[in-house]
């Protein structure tokens, strides 16, 4: 059984915040920022959603 939630992102979701807009608000926390251009992937402080950045990178200022 895989308890972990592991969700793959990328350029166009940026800047990720979670909760998602498709998460269901009954198990919604407050939204936070998650910075995974920075290190490729990033964990959420609240519900634990590791968020891993597919494709490249993007480069520079938002």
């Amino acid at each position: 059984m895989q308890t972990e939630r592991i969700t793959e992102v990328t350029a166009a979701d940026l800047p990720l915040h979670c909760p998602t807009p498709g998460m269901s608000l009954w198990n919604a926390h407050p939204r936070v920022f998650i910075p995974v251009d920075k290190l490729g992937e990033a964990r959420c402080p609240y519900c634990g959603t590791l968020y891993k950045f597919t494709g490249e990178l993007p480069k520079g200022h938002h």
